[in-house]
């Protein structure tokens, strides 16, 4: 019986999503995601976290970029990729001619983790157990898209979409296989070229993701 109740309370708790016909994959569109992910308690993130941040773009997108988690603006606004790392990803997917317009774009993490400092909210990466809960979220929107590929943007998302580590600056510029037959371009997170101090090397950096970029004109077309 105890062994019973300490399994029960390190279950997440189950969305009406889970628990309906007892079939979790019957979600049918990405406004259902978003619905049900509000309410999501699948780890304890949400506790601290202003609101939950799903994907958005295209309904019929055959790309889908893949960061980390939201940060503070995102948690703030409820959408993805609006901070100082969302707007320079805007800048280098202009720059490699491809249009967000066209993507969808969400995060492996639906929740802001973060550290207080003062009046401060400092990134905190989620750890392993997390970025499985959350996952749930990510395979339905991956099940409903189909896209032909998708970018890891960040050792996170790689995690998330390969089911494995891959090292990022190793594999930058590949194309890998990822779960369930999905190919996955594997490249830097837009956040980390912003903490690159030198001048020089910031716009070093931020030429070869680009290039990365461009590589998905080798699946997609242009």
């Amino acid at each position: 019986m105890a062994r019973q109740a300490r399994r029960d309370a390190s279950t997440p708790s189950p969305t009406a999503a889970e628990s309906r016909d007892g079939d979790p994959g019957e979600i049918a569109t990405l406004a259902e995601i978003r619905r049900l992910a509000a309410g999501c308690q699948r780890c304890d993130l949400y506790k601290h976290a202003t609101q939950v941040v799903t994907g958005e773009g295209s309904d019929h997108a055959r790309l889908v970029l893949v960061g980390e988690q939201p940060g503070d603006q995102e948690d703030r606004q409820g959408r993805p990729f609006v901070g100082p790392a969302g707007r320079l990803l805007d800048q280098c997917l202009q720059e490699a001619e491809l249009d967000r317009d066209e993507c969808y774009v969400t995060n492996a993490v639906k929740h802001f983790k973060f550290e207080r400092r003062g009046k401060r909210r400092i990134h905190e990466r989620p750890n392993a157990g997390e970025v499985q809960a959350c996952k749930w979220w990510l395979d339905r929107e991956l099940k409903i898209l189909k896209p032909r590929l998708a970018v890891a943007l960040g050792a996170t998302a790689v995690r998330a979409l390969l089911g494995r580590a891959v090292g990022v600056m190793k594999q930058r510029g590949q194309i890998l296989p990822g779960l369930d037959g999905l190919q996955v371009l594997v490249t830097v997170h837009p956040s980390y070229l912003l903490r690159i101090p030198d001048s020089d090397a910031a716009e070093r950096a931020r030429a070869a993701f680009i290039e990365d970029l461009r590589k998905i004109h080798t699946v997609l077309g242009k």
